[in-house]
């Protein structure tokens, strides 16, 4: 793309007046580092650190590693020390690093699009087995996590997962993320327009690019052709989402500004319509409008979404056109909002070539390398060499013959691998928690499988929609703000006074039809042990008191306080 991609030492040295002058932005001619996130950044570039890794920190071992490269540049290839066992969660926000963290790491592997070959899958589940001690779990960005890694064994890791195609490289960091995707892209019957060529560019350009390795912090993209609207594109950095153009046909609406944390934003819509082909040179464009105009001084200001809520749709899309793009963009449609509730593409459905995709459930996003090796397996068996993961912690298995589908069916669930799930269990999700992150204060995915289990025990005939997210911290991995129940991990009072791991409650939020943030309310604030108890009278209101064809969501947003206690 002509004279998009600006490197960083060629970012404008201007200066400009105003109130954003002292905000660390390269565009301004801040170049001072203003924190230390900002000077390691500067000192050498986090995508350097991998020769390190493989040349003397495999060779030494962990007490070799400089604390900038374990703490800060190791990220930029998917590489966090995980908890130390046994540190409560009321220590979590007061102990030092060296404290906190164990000898081990947590190592993500990215998935650009959700899409893996059968061979892939084995090689990540026989990675797990090998130096993982079996954990593989699924995230809500499409990606797999590891936890349990020796950096001795990061080298040979890498080359059993690049020996297939997969990296790791900037799955963390201050870098462009895994780019999301429709995990039926190019198969769904009902599909607008096919995203995988423009995420295969986006990656071609972006992905360990130097021009791109420091931006002010994490940047994340989701492309999606579906009309499902199946990778929460309301709260990305930058989405593209499929619409047709009443004159140019199917193409891409682009939103910017999106994301969660303690200070959550839906995006914006720029009014513009993208063609497939040029997909790549707008998100270059947006990437590059970040790192030169992101904010930079203080780090909890510093994602994409702060900067949009100061300029504006009209400046962000001025600028993109003006000073990065060459060139203006074509308006375009909104997209429409699908009447359906669920995005996860659970299920047995017909592909458009007239075969089959099956998409199961496992619980809370939680498997183990040895099941990842038979579902590639299995997938095999029944004729596919395809599988996918969803941005709901879900997996699907493409390209299976119509005589072969029960048989599968039957070979997951006797994995417990349900392709019809209860309501709970389809809507449960839940982050990494205190088990292995450093910043959470809460345990999340045990409890969440054990609470699925007491709602299908407590109310077996609940079968209305409704979305459970469990997070052990403030910092919305779990997506609880968007979420009909969302839980905040914190520590509460019981009724005996003591100081016990518990959540605050958001209700109502929802993506799609009606986007909104959970509502918080005044003083509420359940232990763990009070979360099933809770939760069922909870539904059961909601099922007592509902209006004809209401969602929860609804409900919540209009209910008295007291009802929602």
């Amino acid at each position: 793309m002509a004279d998009t991609a600006k490197p960083a030492s060629a970012a404008p040295t201007r200066r400009k007046a105003g109130r954003h002058r002292g905000e660390g932005q390269w565009a301004a001619g801040h170049f001072t580092p203003l924190n230390a996130n900002e000077q390691f950044k500067k000192d050498d570039d986090g995508l350097n650190v991998r020769t390190r890794i493989e040349t003397i920190y495999a060779q030494r071992g962990f007490s070799s590693i400089d604390g900038a490269d374990l703490r800060g540049r190791m990220r930029w290839w998917g590489l966090y020390t995980q908890r130390r066992p046994g540190v409560d969660g009321g220590r979590t926000a007061i102990l030092e690093p060296e404290e906190l963290e164990d000898e081990y790491f947590m190592l993500r592997v990215r998935i650009d699009g959700g899409r893996l070959t059968t061979e892939q899958l084995r090689v990540i589940g026989e990675v797990s087995q090998e130096f993982a001690r079996g954990t593989a779990d699924i995230t809500d960005r499409q990606n797999i996590q590891y936890h349990w890694i020796r950096i001795e064994d990061v080298p040979e890791i890498w080359r059993r997962l690049e020996g297939v195609g997969l990296s790791t490289t900037e799955a963390c960091g201050d870098t462009p993320r895994v780019v999301l995707g429709s995990p039926v892209a190019g198969i769904a019957a009902d599909e607008i327009i096919d995203g995988t060529p423009a995420i295969e560019e986006i990656q071609r350009r972006i992905v360990g690019n130097k021009a791109y390795s420091n931006l002010p912090r994490k940047f994340k993209t989701a492309v999606s052709g579906s009309p499902l609207l199946d990778v929460a594109h309301e709260i990305n950095d930058v989405s593209f989402v499929g619409v047709r153009h009443p004159e140019h046909g199917p193409g891409f609406d682009v939103w910017v500004g999106g994301g969660l944390s303690t200070n959550p934003k839906f995006g914006v819509r720029l009014g513009a319509w993208v063609p497939l082909e040029e997909v790549a040179d707008v998100h270059e464009g947006v990437v590059s409008i970040f790192r030169d105009y992101g904010y930079r001084r203080l780090r909890n200001r510093a994602r994409l979404k702060f900067l949009v809520a100061d300029w504006g749709a009209e400046k962000f899309r001025r600028v993109l056109e003006d000073e990065y793009l060459k060139r203006r963009l074509t308006d375009g449609p909104a997209p429409e909002f699908p009447a359906q509730r669920w995005r996860d593409h659970i299920g047995v459905h017909r592909q458009k070539d007239g075969r089959f995709y099956v998409g199961f459930a496992p619980r809370v996003g939680r498997v183990d390398g040895a099941t990842l090796t038979k579902i590639a397996d299995l997938a095999e068996g029944h004729g596919s060499g395809r599988v996918r993961t969803t941005p709901e912690q879900k997996m699907i298995i493409l390209d299976v013959a119509e005589d072969r589908v029960d048989s599968l069916v039957e070979g997951l669930e006797a994995m417990d691998l349900t392709t019809r799930p209860s309501v709970f269990r389809r809507g449960t999700m839940a982050c990494t928690g205190i088990e292995f992150c450093k910043l959470a204060i809460v345990e999340t995915k045990g409890r969440g499988s054990s609470l699925i289990d007491e709602l299908e025990r407590r109310l077996p005939d609940f079968d209305e929609p409704v979305t459970i997210n469990i997070n052990g911290c403030p910092n919305s991995c779990a997506r609880i703000q968007t979420a009909d129940i969302g839980l905040k991990g914190q520590l509460v009072t019981d009724a005996d006074g003591n100081q016990v791991e518990g959540y605050q409650v958001h209700l109502g939020g929802s993506l799609g039809l009606d986007p909104a943030f959970g509502r918080k309310v005044r003083g509420l604030k359940v232990t763990a042990a009070e979360l099933p108890d809770y939760v069922e009278r909870l539904l059961t209101r909601f099922r007592a008191e509902r209006r004809e064809g209401e969602r929860f969501a609804q409900w919540a947003a209009r209910a008295d306080e007291e009802a929602l206690k």
